[in-house]
């Protein structure tokens, strides 16, 4: 692991980003003795470095530091006017309950830490899969124009917009560290994993749980143990904008649960404009995490509002479970109809029957992953509890949310109106939707492990059993919870990760050869050479490896004419006088050649037969090659 110590400077910028401004809006807005409170840190942080980046190059700012402390010092400011007029949080029941969480939160973001760069092998390894290539060259180009805002981030790929909360983060530890995009890549998702996400879903559970220490403990701990997140992100697509979005999710929902005991005009604005501020940085993370929170928060206020029309069987109780059930109802239905994406985009298909995926939902382990004992231990006995006591139906009610959406995608046939009508804005992607059921199933193991704690109490206080007895249970119990991290459940989707990430002679993207060239650019090539290559193949990673500008940013996107001639007929260069015009036209200096090996399939290579297994001739001069084939050409006599 010694070798990791180059990305250690980029997760700690990372790091200190996700925890100091949201701490300075909380410690101010709100106080500092609420462990629940202070746990939304990081998410908060996520957001003001996402608005901050969107916001720098409309004010003529470099993407820095200082916007990111403007844009802070703004919400601190409106945090303490709101604290003037509302009370600062309780203290927890439980004491040292904040000495715990923060106890918890640090174990957990060891394990993630450690269990995650084993995955990804070494600092400078990158995932061998498509969508990383626009994801790489957008952070590259982000620190070439200093700006990550939604609408440069979206030019990689020719998209007018795209959600910026992830390139923020990772461009600003890239920038003020110096590291390769590869590293502060690296180092940014280990931040990630390891501090947002657990203490998000700390925060949840802290939410509905009366911020009891076991609920902290408990949540930390199972924020390690799946494998439908995060580590699912790593090895699908790759899917770093929603790997943000969807961490941040559990703590937009805990500002919403928190918001609904509030009463009094000035804490329920304050609340409410926390509320706003977490979705809008979970829209920025990514929009089908917006629309994930909006589903989960409605199962949230509705069945709260239906509980409490039940017991207290008044009109304005009533009234307030009608109004919830219409507004979520409108607001779902307006957004459903927004994000709906085109057939091209939404055609995954169903991989098994119903039945099927809801026990696999239900047990959270979707692709054939193996359920992790303990925790399906913990997901029963909370099913139990619910049984016996409907007050817990809140904290159960997102999960079978999220159950009921894996089971659509993965379940319903192709054709089915209803998979259309409620997944389509997730592509009908049923591993996007898999990566939701970690979300809300640790608040449901968490009452799982409530319950057996608040049973094992019972049961000494019966038998008198002496107080060591008690502390070495709780000993035991926290090991057992932290041991899921090491559960099949994660560790099948680890080793997948893994694949995903290693260099091997038949990599998708980079092989060793490649990447070994790649890495030779900067030295064999001018600063401001133009390099052409399908990208197809890896070629346009020279922009994330070497800082070189290319003619293709991404598989996908919109070439010019010119780019798609010489896609075509550049191996024409020494016989047909067109390519050298074309050449001359665009600027082109270099040709970077890898062969044929496709990062998607092999059939869509057929438009890049110009410009794949080139021969050194007149005009292309070989200038370095590694392995049979990865070959750098430099264009001369156009």
């Amino acid at each position: 692991m010694s070798e990791w110590i180059s990305a250690v400077p980029a997760y700690l910028v990372v790091a200190l980003v996700l925890i100091l401004p949201g701490a300075a809006v909380i410690v101010t807005g709100w106080g500092w003795r609420s462990p629940g409170r202070l746990l939304l840190a990081p998410a908060v942080s996520a957001t003001i470095a996402a608005v901050a980046a969107s916001v720098a190059p409309l004010v003529g700012l470099r993407w820095s530091v200082l916007p990111l402390a403007l844009v802070t010092l703004v919400v601190v400011g409106i945090a303490f006017l709101l604290r003037r007029r509302a009370s600062a949080d309780p203290r927890p029941a439980g004491p040292g309950t904040g000495v715990l969480a923060l106890l918890a939160l640090a174990l957990a973001a060891v394990a993630n830490a450690v269990n995650f760069a084993r995955a990804f092998g070494a600092p400078g390894n990158i995932a061998q899969r498509f969508d990383n290539i626009v994801h790489l060259n957008a952070i590259a180009s982000a620190l070439q124009n200093g700006s990550a805002s939604p609408f440069q981030i979206g030019s990689t790929s020719d998209i007018g917009f795209y959600p910026n909360a992830w390139h923020a983060l990772t461009t600003l530890g890239a920038e003020l560290t110096g590291a390769a995009v590869p590293v502060a890549v690296n180092g940014a998702n280990l931040a990630v994993v390891s501090i947002l996400w657990p203490a998000s879903v700390m925060a949840l559970a802290g939410a509905f749980f009366a911020e009891r220490r076991t609920a902290f403990i408990a949540a930390a701990a199972l924020s390690t143990g799946f494998g439908a997140f995060p580590a699912l992100f790593f090895n699908w697509g790759v899917l770093y904008p929603n790997l943000v979005g969807y961490a941040m999710i559990p703590a937009a929902l805990a500002a919403v649960v928190t918001m609904l005991p509030e009463r009094g005009t000035a804490a329920l604005v304050r609340s409410a404009l926390l509320v706003a501020l977490l979705a809008g940085g979970t829209f920025l993370g990514h929009p089908n995490a917006f629309l994930s929170l909006l589903f989960f928060a409605a199962a949230v206020v509705i069945t709260s509002a239906a509980l409490r029309a039940i017991s207290a069987r008044t009109r304005g109780a009533v009234l307030s479970l009608v109004a919830s059930v219409v507004a979520f109802g409108l607001a779902l239905a307006a957004t459903l109809a927004v994000f709906r994406t085109g057939a091209e985009h939404s055609g995954w298909t169903p991989w098994q029957q119903l039945s099927q995926s809801l026990g696999e939902g239900l047990f959270v382990s979707p692709r054939g992953y193996n359920p992790t004992t303990l925790i399906s231990i913990l997901l029963i006995v909370a099913f139990f509890a619910v049984a016996r006591r409907s007050r817990w139906l809140p904290a159960v009610m997102p999960f079978a949310v999220a159950v009921a959406l894996f089971a659509i995608a993965s379940g319903l046939r192709i054709d089915s109106p209803l998979r259309q009508l409620l997944t389509n804005p997730w592509y009908n992607d049923s591993n996007r939707l898999a990566a939701l059921l970690p979300l809300m199933a640790i608040p449901v193991a968490t009452l799982g492990a409530i319950t057996v704690v608040d049973l094992a109490r019972r049961a000494m206080r019966r038998t008198r059993a002496p107080r060591w007895i008690g502390v070495g249970a709780a000993a035991v119990g926290v090991l057992a919870l932290f041991s899921v991290a090491t559960g099949p459940n994660v560790r099948m989707a680890l080793d997948q990760v893994s694949e995903a990430y290693a260099y091997t002679d038949s990599s998708l993207i980079l092989s060793s050869d490649e990447e070994a060239l790649l890495e030779r650019l900067d030295s064999e090539t001018p600063e401001d050479a133009l390099i052409a290559g399908s990208p197809r193949t890896g070629t346009s990673l020279a922009l994330a490896f070497a800082d070189r500008e290319v003619t293709q940013k991404h598989v996908f996107g919109n070439p010019s004419p010119e780019v798609l001639f010489l896609n075509a007929r550049l191996r024409d260069i020494d016989s047909d006088p067109a390519v050298c015009r074309t050449v001359d036209r665009l600027g082109v200096d270099y040709v970077l050649d890898f062969g044929t090996q496709d990062v998607i399939d092999q059939a869509g290579a057929a438009a890049y037969a110009g410009i794949q297994d080139l021969s050194p001739g007149t005009h292309l001069v070989l200038v370095d090659e590694q392995g049979p084939s990865a070959r750098l050409f430099k264009i001369e006599g156009c």
